[in-house]
């Protein structure tokens, strides 16, 4: 039976009718392992006034990457899965796909189109998540120039139909291209902040605004010394104390990036999904 999803952006929450048991244990669309490869290029530069809607402005040129890195547990001591990211140019079409498999068998997989050149424009995705057993329980394909996501989520007779129209702008991201957003972070960023759309499965999907904001710098320990670091926190620009299950749903991630030309990324910290599993990328 097709299934409206439930799209709202800055206000969104948990929709009428929906139990909060319907989101504990699904794979997400693993904002963590957005970051598997970045290499976080920060540079400084002029900020000026951006709606969030705007499409990112770039300050290097993307091209062919491929790789793959591990995911570890939240206390780095134990690697509970891998990321295998690959990413090609052709002309001004960028292509990019990043699968995390995770040692109980599940696995995440974002796919991104974007035209770049001045500006980061998001043209088309998908998304599928599979449990443990290799079996998709969501499986997202979003359209950016016709306004449509497409899919479903659920097993079985729990199965939910998507086909919804809803604004997707060129400023809206996902996957694969929220890392080229936190990469072009001071270009596009205004005292320290920089907000954007950003499609998220919950496991429904929703458009919201994000924000990044830029913390004090710090250090990091590492084998035979330290790492300075410059961290940047994700989360929903909502107040959690009007919607806090959003909270609930949406954690706070933490980027955590070196000074240099470019930068670097020498750590993530935060959650796997909005079902709340934490895991850390260094």
């Amino acid at each position: 039976m097709a299934h409206k999803a439930i799209f709202r952006r800055a206000t969104a929450g948990v929709g009428v009718g929906e139990s909060l048991g319907s989101y504990r244990g699904w794979p997400g669309t693993g904002l963590a392992v957005v970051t598997a490869l970045l290499a976080c290029a920060i540079a400084a530069g002029p900020a000026s006034a951006r709606e969030p809607d705007d499409p990112i402005r770039l300050v290097y040129s993307e091209g062919d990457v491929a790789g793959i890195t591990r995911i570890l547990s939240p206390d780095g001591a134990k690697t509970i899965g891998t990321i295998e990211y690959r990413q090609h140019r052709r002309g001004d079409r960028l292509t990019a796909v990043r699968v995390a498999h995770f040692g109980d068998g599940s696995s995440d997989e974002d796919r991104a189109e974007a035209r770049v050149g001045k500006t980061l424009e998001a043209l088309r995705g998908r998304s599928i998540i599979r449990d443990l057993h290799g079996t998709p329980v969501v499986d997202i394909t979003i359209d950016v120039a016709s306004g449509r996501v497409t899919g479903f989520w659920g097993i079985g007779e729990e199965r939910e139909t998507y086909d919804e129209r809803v604004e997707l702008t060129a400023g809206t991201y996902w996957g694969p291209l929220v890392a080229i957003v936190v990469k072009n972070f001071d270009r596009n960023a205004s005292e320290g902040r920089l907000v954007f759309s950003m499609v998220v499965l919950t496991p429904k999907p929703r458009v919201l605004n994000m924000e990044l904001v830029r913390g004090d710098a710090t250090a990091l320990k590492r084998s035979g010394g330290r790492v300075a670091v410059v961290p940047l926190a994700m989360r929903p620009t909502i107040n959690f104390i009007v919607d806090p299950i959003l909270q609930w749903l949406a954690p706070e991630s933490q980027f955590f990036v070196t000074p240099g030309t470019p930068p670097a990324l020498a750590r993530f910290a935060g959650p796997r999904n909005y079902a709340g599993q934490m895991i850390r990328i260094e």
